[in-house]
């Protein structure tokens, strides 16, 4: 049953990875906290771990048929995602964990906050079509210190980097919410979480059978959330995206409290 259990807990994780371009870490470690019963650290390195191969492969190849894929762009930000990833690493390790918890609760609660862009709410927009990303032009230090910040983060919270990727390049680098999810799936595709999960295996909190079943799972479910993203409106992406980020914000809140 439990193998089972993360089998499926890798599905979920999946659809909200195509759907979000986050990685899939944000419903791991708090699932495998409260579900399964792992620390904080624990539920952390299984989820860095899950993601190293390219599970997200089959939502990325869905993107990039859409046209909605920056390859070149999301490299740099795999560059950025890498370096950081070992110091987030070597951070989490020494952090108290509610403490951890909380930080992680303000910037989740920050993201979505900005997200919901509350004024917009009493004005009625046209929803803008979809901004080709071959159209965005930055220099490629940008774009590697998006990624480094994103591995950073990564690093400590056990989660792919999109909760950083994906804010970056809608409101620094003006892509569209798609193609922003787009690209930040594809950038997490490589081994960029590498040096995290080497640290904390070497701290004793890795769980390899855990990881190698919730990867399997994240390979299926990454196809369906990134063509039910595809078909949705930029504006309405934004809102669901904010509306889980809270949820999953006040979830750790209370957890930690």
């Amino acid at each position: 049953m439990t193998e089972a259990g993360f089998l499926m807990l890798g599905v979920a994780a999946g659809v909200l990875s195509g759907l979000f371009g986050i990685g899939g870490g944000i419903v791991m470690v708090p699932s495998l906290i409260v579900i399964f019963g792992f620390s904080l650290l624990d539920a952390n390195a299984t989820s860095l771990a899950a993601m190293l191969l390219p599970v997200g492969a089959l939502g990325v190849w869905a993107y990039y048929k859409a046209g909605l894929v920056n390859i070149k762009e999301s490299l740099w930000i795999s560059a950025g995602l890498f370096a950081g990833s070992f110091l987030g690493g070597e951070l989490a390790v020494t952090i108290n964990e509610a403490l951890l918890a909380k930080i992680y609760a303000g910037i989740l609660i920050y993201v979505a906050l900005s997200y919901f862009n509350l004024p917009a709410l009493f004005q009625k927009k046209k929803d803008k079509p979809i901004q080709s990303v071959n159209q965005v032009s930055k220099p490629v230090w940008a774009f590697i210190l998006v990624g480094f910040g994103a591995g950073i983060f990564a690093g400590l919270f056990g989660k792919g980097g999109g909760l950083i990727i994906v804010p970056a390049l809608i409101g620094i680098f003006h892509y569209d919410a798609r193609a922003a999810a787009a690209t930040s799936l594809a950038a997490l595709q490589l081994p960029v979480g590498l040096p995290g999960v080497v640290i904390y295996a070497n701290e004793g909190h890795l769980h390899w059978l855990a990881a190698a079943l919730i990867a399997s799972g994240i390979v299926i479910g990454s196809l369906f959330g990134s063509k039910i993203s595809v078909k949705l409106s930029s504006v309405f992406f934004k809102k669901v995206y904010a509306a889980f980020l809270l949820i999953v914000a006040v979830y750790m809140v209370f957890k930690y409290v």
